[in-house]
């Protein structure tokens, strides 16, 4: 048997991992945006395939068994591609897709969009701390409030109107209350990825009482198969493709 794994996710590593581990062969595809990545194990190539039109010529190029998509939940791009190309090529495409986070006790306010968001935090709170990732930072670029922006690697061109935060987690909560009192932050904004690795600045939010602003997911193309685990897409495997 041998997959395609769009990665990049801890979960698609952690997939990887067992896939090898199995005797499956997989291909881990890394769209080669993150400055030193962690690389799975296997067979790893790196960059975009050139749209749907691309992708769909690599799988009839390289044929495989099934494409799992393992991207980010925000990666909406990829996942609509691959669910065009996996068509035009019958092949299986099964979306492993983290659990999202649920509303809590503490005080989050949900939003559609980085530009909603923005648009709230004027009634939120004064200090803000940004955990979006670099893309969608512009959004925020108005609103006249002190920002910490949180990033992996610096947006390009560097923002001037914020404080940029370089640094790869996972942290810790005790990281994150730190971070929040050193700067004296009363609102912050993140996607919402869910996911163990990323939730301890929520707690260490709820620990402080600072209120949260959410952007929610996109809507997953319908009529595909989705699982939340790699063990799930390990069975969902065994259970669907034989190779």
């Amino acid at each position: 048997m041998r997959v395609l794994l769009l990665g990049g996710t801890g979960e698609a590593r952690e997939l990887a991992r067992l896939l090898v581990a199995a005797g499956i062969e997989v291909v881990s595809s890394l769209a080669g945006r993150t400055t030193a990545p962690q690389h799975p194990v296997g067979e790893v190539r790196t960059g975009g395939f050139g749209g749907p039109e691309g992708l769909t010529a690599w799988l009839r190029t390289n044929p495989v068994d099934a494409v799992i998509d393992a991207t980010h939940p925000f990666a909406t791009q990829i996942t609509t591609n691959a669910t065009t190309a996996t068509t035009q090529t019958a092949t299986p495409h099964l979306i492993l897709s983290r659990p999202a986070w649920e509303d809590s006790s503490a005080e989050w306010y949900w939003v559609d969009t980085a530009a909603a968001a923005a648009e709230l935090l004027s009634r939120v709170g004064s200090r803000v701390f940004l955990t979006i990732g670099r893309q969608g930072l512009d959004a925020f670029a108005g609103t006249g409030l002190w920002t910490l922006a949180r990033c992996v690697d610096p947006p390009e061109p560097a923002p001037t109107w914020c404080e940029l935060l370089l640094a790869r987690g996972p942290f810790t909560e005790s990281d994150e209350v730190e971070l929040l009192q050193r700067h004296r932050i009363d609102v912050l904004v993140t996607k919402n990825s869910g996911g163990a690795a990323t939730a301890p600045k929520l707690r260490a939010a709820r620990r402080l009482h600072i209120p949260v602003v959410i952007i929610r997911r996109p809507p997953l193309p319908s009529g595909l198969d989705v699982v939340e685990t790699p063990a799930e897409a390990l069975t969902w495997l065994r259970t669907n493709i034989s190779g």
